[in-house]
């Protein structure tokens, strides 16, 4: 099949996910979750849910979790980097099955036009995660945007196409390990009705 048949025959909405990692983003501040949504439903796909939750590895493992029980596809922002709360690459990176590395290669080509050299900062990442693409982004609203536009906007049907086309193997995600058991918390994730 050409190109043009897969996007033929790809749905025309996909359920999503969408996750903001962030100490300091609320419902009320996160422009790049707003960014996201109202780009989504301007597409016309079905937001399954929107989600806050903090530079947290627990944290981020449980919303990554609620939001594959329901979506095709995770967009997160935040926590991509090389600050020590910057944690998001290893657990997404511990639930993939089938790594997707021209993700993260073609962000940073589309950023490095952008911010130059900072663009080796962004450790974004994306793949498959059993029955569900995750797609990782930095917290920028220009980050998100670029990711969006250049990337996943105009491939969101083709890729959940070719991720149904045949029966993915359920492989078990790795365990996730803490070096600090007292980042644990209780609180668990913010979750946030989507916006229609």
């Amino acid at each position: 099949m050409s190109r043009e048949d897969h996007l033929e025959a790809s749905p025309d909405r996909v359920r999503v996910g969408v996750l903001t990692i962030s100490d300091t983003r609320t419902q009320e501040n996160d422009t790049s979750g707003r960014y996201l949504l109202n780009e989504l439903n301007a597409q016309g796909h079905e937001v399954t849910a929107y989600l806050i939750v903090r530079d947290d590895a627990l944290e981020i493992r449980g919303a990554l979790n609620i939001l594959m029980r329901q979506s095709q596809v995770i967009l997160s922002s935040g926590g991509t980097g090389i600050t020590g709360r910057d944690v998001t690459i290893p657990v997404v990176e511990g639930l993939l099955t089938k790594p997707m590395p021209g993700f993260g290669e073609l962000f940073r080509m589309l950023s490095y036009a952008q911010v130059k050299g900072a663009a080796m900062l962004s450790r974004a990442v994306g793949g498959l995660a059993n029955q569900t693409l995750i797609f990782a982004m930095p917290g920028s609203q220009n980050a998100v945007q670029t990711a969006w536009e250049g990337l996943l906007k105009d491939e969101l049907t083709h890729l959940v196409f070719e991720m149904t086309r045949h029966v993915q193997p359920l492989i078990p995600a790795l365990p996730l390990t803490l070096e600090t058991p007292e980042a644990a918390t209780d609180e668990g994730p913010r979750v946030i009705p989507p916006v229609v």
